[in-house]
């Protein structure tokens, strides 16, 4: 018998229904939100000044729209792997640093 597991993300500020994981960093903490586009784009007009005019230090380059589908997915074979080994993880949110780096320390 084939069994289905279906994650939804809903949106963290509004309840909708989440598009995307979107990452950031403020002040040496790196962030984790679920967003919808709508409230992504409100985020992006937030941050838009200050990201234009600051230093990029490290981190990814450039992806245009895709960035949160991107983490997203990162974040749904995070979550996937960390419950078949085993993991206590929320369906939605923040997924914890201590999960991650186990899940990095297996895939690289």
């Amino acid at each position: 018998m084939a069994q289905r597991v279906q994650v939804l993300y809903s949106d963290d500020i509004d309840g909708s229904d989440a598009d995307g994981t979107v990452t950031f960093g403020f002040e040496g903490v790196v962030y984790e939100i679920d967003l919808s586009e709508k409230n992504r784009a409100k985020l992006e007009k937030a941050l838009g000044p200050y990201i234009s005019n600051a230093r990029r230090v490290s981190g990814r380059s450039k992806r245009g729209g895709t960035k949160a589908r991107v983490a997203a997915g990162d974040a749904r074979s995070i979550r996937s792997w960390a419950q078949e080994h085993g993991y206590d993880v929320p369906d939605r949110g923040r997924i914890p640093g201590s999960v991650r780096e186990a899940y990095a320390a297996v895939h690289g």
